[in-house]
């Protein structure tokens, strides 16, 4: 059986993805701050990027498998990622590293595809590549690289964050012009569920298949939330259409697996599992 660990196990993303998998494999979990709950259940551990070493917790947990969800500092994040890459280059582990759309936010005039050059012009995307590119060095076998579109979901950060501007009287900044795609946490689960089941290779992009207007898609979820006239703030930093989206094309998913940005916006109101 396989034995993964789950870095940031304790965050949005991190979370349902530990939950996802423990049914199915001795799944490990990572959380920072002090939790009663967590610190119960003997498949998460307490680890501080900041003051802890990974090293030893890969070595007491020898994990098969490292999927990384944390969050934190970049330059800490750095550290911590060069410390797996060295752990997974001399054991028989692989590593699942989440990244973003944002490796291509300099491209703005078409949607990206896995294998199409990253370039990016803010300090997250740069930061994301950095990893990528230390990836991109090791053979096949030993990661993945899975680039995420804005995430979504009942419970999400983004969603609550929408529920919290609307609930003060506050705008919600819209984009009219960026061409995005976007997902839903259950999906994603699923989706690197069966990543991790058939031990596949390479780079993922785990949006949805069709593109929308970010500020139709912000409508949507407000709409279906029950907000009747929310108050939005349009920014414009193009004349044209600018893209954010990651698209796949080499490496696809089943149909099951796919979802639409209108399952992404259902989903906003729909329990998790």
């Amino acid at each position: 059986m396989e034995r993964i660990l789950v870095l940031g196990a304790s965050g949005f993303i991190g979370n349902a993805i530990y939950k996802e998998l423990c049914s199915y494999f001795d799944t490990h979990g990572t959380f920072c701050t002090d939790n009663n709950a967590l610190e119960k259940n003997h498949q998460f551990h307490q680890y501080d990027m900041e003051t802890d070493s990974l090293d030893l917790l890969l070595y007491n947990l020898k994990p098969t498998i490292i999927i990384s969800a944390v969050r934190g500092s970049f330059e800490t994040q750095l550290a911590l990622h060069y410390s797996a890459i060295s752990y997974i280059l001399t054991h028989p582990c692989k590593l699942i590293f989440l990244s973003s759309a944002n490796v291509f936010d300099a491209f703005t005039n078409y949607p990206s595809y896995e294998y199409d050059k990253t370039l990016s012009q803010s300090i997250y995307g740069r930061f994301k590549i950095k990893i990528e590119n230390a990836l991109l060095r090791l053979p096949n076998e030993k990661y993945n690289i899975v680039r995420l579109p804005m995430v979504f979901g009942q419970g999400s950060p983004r969603v609550n964050e929408i529920k919290t501007l609307i609930d003060l009287g506050e705008a919600i900044e819209v984009f009219p012009n960026v061409v995005i795609n976007v997902t839903e946490i259950s999906k994603i689960t699923q989706q690197i569920h069966y990543i991790v089941n058939r031990k596949l290779q390479g780079v993922f992009h785990l949006g949805s298949s069709d593109l929308v207007h970010q500020k139709d898609f912000v409508e949507d979820v407000c709409e279906i939330l029950g907000y009747d006239n929310p108050l939005f703030k349009n920014v414009y930093d193009s004349n044209n259409d600018r893209y954010l989206a990651v698209l796949p094309k080499d490496n696809l998913l089943p149909a099951n697996l796919q979802i639409s940005v209108q399952e992404v916006v259902e989903a906003t109101i729909k329990k998790i599992g």
